[in-house]
């Protein structure tokens, strides 16, 4: 039995061997995928911390009207004291530096995430715009 396999799998070895594959033919289009939006990319990259619901604190606090709102003061959430002593609201001049490295920007924070795609953290921080 063993001899027989042997032979049969060495005559279609040699019978496979010749054939190849032109990848030129071979190949198709993939579409392009749809680029991300705000929400989108806010639901995958800070969706996991925080929530847009008010008052739904997560890992990190709400951000349910965050643009514009005072840094550090929302009732029910535990910050940093760099984020307690801020006296600014977050806005586009904030949010973007914030996004970009927040340890750099407030001592003693300890949100980990950092993005260093301009274009991301502009359409993040536009779909908090929209969100109030």
């Amino acid at each position: 039995m063993r001899q027989w396999l042997s032979v049969l799998c060495g005559a279609l070895l040699a019978y496979a061997a010749p054939v190849s594959i032109n990848p030129a033919w071979a190949q198709f289009a993939v579409p392009d995928a749809a680029p991300l939006d705000g929400a989108a990319l806010f639901g995958r990259q800070c969706g996991t911390c925080h929530s847009l619901k008010e008052g739904e604190t997560r890992q990190g606090p709400s951000l349910a009207g965050v643009y514009g709102r005072a840094a550090g003061k929302q009732a029910g959430f535990g910050y940093s004291a760099g984020l307690v002593a801020a006296d600014w609201a977050w806005d586009d001049a904030h949010l973007d530096p914030y996004l970009t490295n927040p340890q750099a920007m407030v001592v003693g924070g300890v949100m980990a995430y950092r993005q260093g795609n301009p274009e991301i953290r502009a359409k993040v921080i536009a779909y908090l715009k929209e969100r109030g």
